[in-house]
C-alpha cells in the first residue's frame, strides 16, 4: 500500500522539536535542582561519603560543598540525594568521580603571573641571601594543595633561574601536598599539555621541558628538588621548618573557624622571616592576622617576624 511522498521537515520544523528537547532538558534540570533544595537526604549523603572515604564534609562551606556534589547527582541522572546514595552503593567507582568533583583541581603554570614575578623579584632573592652564609644552605618551600604540580614546579624553575651556576649549592627541598591522589600521580609523572604551560615564555618553555608527542615533560633538574604526597591540610599532623608556604586559593572553601586554624597552623610551620602567600580573594583573619606582618597587600604576600 503506497503511504505517499515523505516530506523532509524543514528548518522551522527542526528548530522547533530542538527547542521542545531543549525546554524538556531545562526543566528537568530546574526540576531537579528545586528538589535538592528540599531534599531532607543530603546530611545522610555527607555522612556516607566522610565514613567510606576519609573526606570530612563538616570542614567545608554548605554551599560551596553543596554544589560540587550537585555536579555529579546531576551528571549521573539522580533525582535526590538518596537517589544518589543508591547510586553509590551500587557502583563504588563513582567515588572517584566525586572526590574529583570536590576536590577543585584548577591550576597552570606561574597561575597569575604577577604573583610569581614578585616572588622571583622580592622571595627568592631573599631567601637565597638568607641562607648564603650557612653552612648548609637549605631551602624549604611548601605548595599546600598543589593539585597536579603546576605550582610547586613553577616555584622551582625560580630558583633555578635566580641561583643559576650556584643552583647545586643549595639543598632545595620543594614539597607539593594535596588530597587528591590521582593528581599526586599526575605531578610526580611531571607531564602537562600546552594549554598548561601558557603563561610560560619559549625560552623558558625549551629550557624546563622537553616535547613529548603533545605534552612536554619537566625536565629532571626540576622533578629532582620536588616532593609530592598526600596531605590533609586539617587532620594530618603539621609540617614544619618552611621558608615559603604557598597555599592559594584552598582555604576559601573551608568554614571560617577552620581558615583561622590552617593560618595559624602555617605560621608555626614558618622559620622566622618565612614568607606565606594566599590566594586573591582570602584574607588573614582575627588572630592569624595580627601575627604576619603584610609585605605585599595586592599579592596576599605576607611574612613571619617573631
Amino acid at each position: 500500500m503506497d503511504n505517499g511522498p515523505v516530506r523532509k521537515a524543514n528548518d522551522s520544523e527542526i528548530n522547533k522539536e530542538k527547542n521542545k528537547g531543549k525546554s524538556k532538558e531545562i526543566n528537568r534540570g530546574i526540576k531537579t535542582y528545586q528538589n535538592l533544595e528540599k531534599d531532607p537526604g543530603f546530611e545522610l549523603l555527607k555522612r556516607t561519603i566522610s565514613g567510606n572515604t576519609g573526606f570530612n564534609c563538616e570542614y567545608y562551606k554548605e554551599a560551596h560543598f553543596k554544589r560540587r556534589i550537585n555536579v555529579r547527582v546531576r551528571a549521573t541522572n539522580s533525582e535526590s540525594y538518596g537517589a544518589y546514595l543508591k547510586l553509590l552503593k551500587k557502583d563504588p567507582e563513582e567515588y572517584e568521580f566525586l572526590l574529583d568533583a570536590l576536590t577543585v583541581n584548577v591550576s597552570e603554570f606561574f597561575r597569575n603571573p604577577e604573583t610569581f614575578r614578585i616572588i622571583e623579584k622580592d622571595v627568592v632573592p631573599s631567601l637565597v641571601t638568607n641562607r648564603s652564609g650557612l653552612f648548609i644552605r637549605s631551602i624549604r618551600i611548601w605548595s599546600a594543595g598543589c593539585a597536579a604540580g603546576e605550582e610547586a614546579y613553577s616555584l622551582a624553575i625560580l630558583l633555578h633561574r635566580t641561583l643559576k651556576n650556584d643552583f647545586n649549592k643549595y639543598r632545595i627541598r620543594i614539597i607539593g601536598t594535596d588530597i587528591d591522589i590521582q593528581s599526586l600521580e599526575k605531578a610526580k609523572k611531571g607531564i602537562y599539555n600546552e594549554n598548561s604551560l601558557k603563561n610560560l615564555d619559549p625560552g623558558t618553555k625549551e629550557r624546563y621541558f622537553f616535547k613529548q608527542g603533545d605534552n612536554y615533560q619537566v625536565i629532571d633538574e626540576v622533578k629532582n628538588i620536588t616532593q609530592f604526597k598526600r596531605h590533609d591540610l586539617i587532620s594530618d599532623p603539621r609540617i614544619d621548618h618552611f621558608d615559603l608556604i604557598v597555599c592559594r586559593n584552598v582555604m576559601i572553601y573551608f568554614k571560617k573557624e577552620i581558615q583561622e586554624q590552617l593560618q595559624l597552623s602555617f605560621y608555626r610551620a614558618l622559620e622566622k622571616g618565612g614568607f606565606f602567600i594566599i590566594g586573591k580573594s582570602e584574607t588573614l583573619l582575627d588572630t592569624a592576622s595580627s601575627f604576619f606582618r603584610s609585605y605585599n597587600t595586592r599579592e596576599r604576600l605576607y611574612i613571619k617576624e617573631i
